[in-house]
């Protein structure tokens, strides 16, 4: 699979459960650790998990590989880590405060 492909099959499975502000950065240029950063709002920490859960499940089902989920604990902020393509799923408190979309991409 490739990255376009990872790409569109989460923001599908994002977008499944009610995502919202979904923002994908191409960070390419940036680092050589990963291709690309998605950015996702969720209302509630129960949303956060069940779309972290699903990003998985759609993932593993296209024969993509799933390397590590970090902040399952809280649910305020979790990482699914996808290889090429790193998911930011968070609450928006959380995600105002540490504003990764501008400091990934410059923009605000």
């Amino acid at each position: 699979m490739n990255s376009e492909e990872l790409v569109n099959t989460i923001v599908d499975a994002l977008e499944d459960i009610k995502a919202y502000d979904i923002d994908v950065i191409d960070v390419s240029k940036i680092t050589s650790m990963f291709g690309y950063m998605i950015i996702a709002s969720a209302d509630s920490t129960r949303q956060a998990k069940s779309l972290a859960n699903n990003v998985q499940v759609k993932v593993k089902a296209a024969g993509g590989n799933v390397y590590s989920v970090e902040g399952e604990q809280t649910g305020e902020w979790l990482l699914v880590d996808l290889g090429d393509v790193i998911v930011h799923i968070m609450l928006p408190a959380v995600r105002e405060y540490y504003n990764l979309k501008a400091l990934w991409s410059g923009k605000n």
